[in-house]
């Protein structure tokens, strides 16, 4: 039985480009990939939502697509990083996953498996390139996997260095963001890691809401009810009133049309955090 990872149907393509304001490229070459990368950020919020919702994440490929296009949410760097990865093959990228982990507070490595990223192969032979549009505020252009040297970038100056055991680290502005191990991963060995992100009280993922979405001139970022827009290096903050607001909020600024408000929840509970 094949077991290697299949495209996604050409109209499940042709939707998720336009879900991304894209259009099919000639070709799988850097610029099509940097393209797609960029827009796939201005479009899709990072959130964290379905973990508050109380909604299931299925790590395979049909359901993280149907979230991303059908359903227009976002998500963590499993969901996105995986929808993205289908995307990809859909269009005749190579692309293999690789799991990663975060650095935290003094420098500290988190759990196995705490990130996917993305390492894609163009049919222009300029990579391989590491692409993710699942971590954040990171870079908005994919980086050379295999360049030591600084690699420069809207979001700042990013290198990529030789760590232990063969793994990678990825630095921004000289910070360390994340190590990457370089072996093949598939779907399925990222289960552990998502389950530790939504349901461990350790997991910062389970202790506040975040929703964000890279833009034009900077970034929305909407935690609960404050809302931080970054305009040009210039940050405003205000806090959203009532629920019309907040709702209005996730519509307005990300595209993402809820029945209710996110909460908050409990690590393994179903009850809203006192």
């Amino acid at each position: 039985m094949d077991t290697r990872p299949q495209s996604p149907p050409p109209k499940t393509v042709d939707a998720y480009l336009r879900r991304i304001g894209a259009t099919r490229p000639e070709r799988a070459d850097a610029e099509a990939l940097r393209d797609l990368q960029l827009r796939h950020l201005l479009s899709v919020p990072f959130e964290n939502l379905s973990i508050h919702l109380g909604e299931n994440l299925v790590l395979e490929d049909k359901p993280l697509l149907d979230k991303v296009v059908e359903a227009r949410r976002g998500g963590f760097c499993y969901e996105l990083n995986g929808a993205f990865a289908a995307l990809l093959r859909g269009l005749g990228f190579g692309v293999t996953l690789l799991q990663g982990r975060v650095f935290g507070k003094h420098g500290r490595l988190g759990i196995p498996y705490d990130h996917l990223t993305l390492r894609v192969e163009t049919v222009d032979d300029t990579g391989p390139w590491l692409a993710d549009v699942g971590f954040g505020d990171q870079s908005h252009h994919p980086l050379l996997l295999e360049e030591r040297g600084e690699q420069r970038d809207p979001a700042g100056t990013f290198r990529i260095a030789e760590a232990p055991e063969g793994d990678l680290d990825v630095l921004r502005d000289g910070k360390p963001q994340f190590r990457v191990d370089r072996r093949p991963r598939v779907l399925a060995d990222f289960e552990a890691g998502a389950w530790y992100h939504r349901s461990s009280p350790a997991s910062h993922f389970t202790q506040s809401l975040v929703c964000s979405r890279l833009t034009e001139d900077g970034r929305i970022t909407l935690s609960g009810r404050k809302l931080v827009a970054t305009v040009h290096g210039e940050r405003e903050e205000r806090q959203l009133g009532d629920d019309t607001e907040v709702l209005a909020a996730y519509r307005d600024h990300f595209g993402l049309v809820l029945d209710r408000v996110p909460q908050v929840r409990r690590a393994g509970s179903g009850a809203p955090a006192q």
